[in-house]
């Protein structure tokens, strides 16, 4: 299930959104997540660089770095492997980042699959 949340912010312009999110778990325990993000690259200044995976307390578990524009590619997805993930968390949240606004408002609430 994916739920859509919104930080206290009230304008979501030009910010990063990310958009949707698949997770999977490995038979090792360790999760693979393809979120896939939406912003208007505009160049090496304001690009989206990065998303994160945050455990319900707001702690990061994982961070996928972003290294270049997708200025002709949107919205594009992007993928993260062996991400653990500690013992009774159910679901996540997918945070995305862009060099200009930092943290995107609109975060997208990710349950877990059992296996």
């Amino acid at each position: 299930m994916l739920i859509v949340l919104m930080a206290g912010r009230a304008s979501f312009a030009n910010e990063v959104r990310v958009v949707d999110a698949d997770v999977s778990r490995g038979s090792n325990g360790l999760y693979r997540f393809s979120v896939t993000l939406l912003h208007a690259d505009n160049g090496w200044d304001h690009y989206a660089d990065r998303w994160q995976v945050l455990a319900p307390d707001g702690k990061v578990l994982a961070t996928r770095v972003l290294v270049h524009p997708h200025d002709q590619e949107q919205p594009f997805t992007r993928s993260m492997s062996g991400i653990a993930i500690p013992a009774g968390i159910t679901w996540v949240t997918i945070r995305g980042h862009d060099k200009v606004h930092g943290d995107g408002a609109r975060m997208l609430r990710v349950e877990l699959p059992d296996k």
